[in-house]
């Protein structure tokens, strides 16, 4: 059994990681990144259904929080491009573990509802 304080001091990191990777778009954004170098017209490609707008909002978010880094290239026009950081890359094993769990789960839901049909 444990402790209020353990109880908090277990909730508290987790609500901090929920908070940086929080809503329906960084994820996707982060593991789309897992995938290579992109270019923002790269990424909304790929994270299908962003509007620009979000992805410059998620981005801007992201870099604050030094997940993902953007760098521009001196061409004309400017080249700009976002890669993940090594802090970003630390998150794999995490996003990895929620896309295993969300497997199970869908196999899970699945076959619930194929025994009820």
């Amino acid at each position: 059994m444990y402790t209020k304080g353990e109880c908090t001091e277990f909730i508290r990191p987790v609500r901090d990681v929920l908070e940086i990777i929080n809503g329906k778009w960084k994820l996707p954004i982060l593991i789309a990144l897992a995938f290579g170098n992109k270019r923002f017209k790269e990424l909304e490609r790929d994270v299908a259904g962003i509007t620009p707008k979000m992805l410059s909002k998620e981005l801007r978010d992201l870099e604050m929080n030094e997940l993902v880094k953007r760098t521009v290239y001196d061409t004309i026009p400017a080249t700009v491009e976002y890669s993940l950081t090594d802090y970003g890359k630390s998150l794999d094993d995490v996003i990895a573990a929620l896309r295993d769990w969300g497997k199970k789960h869908r196999k899970k839901l699945f076959k619930k509802e194929e025994i009820e049909q």
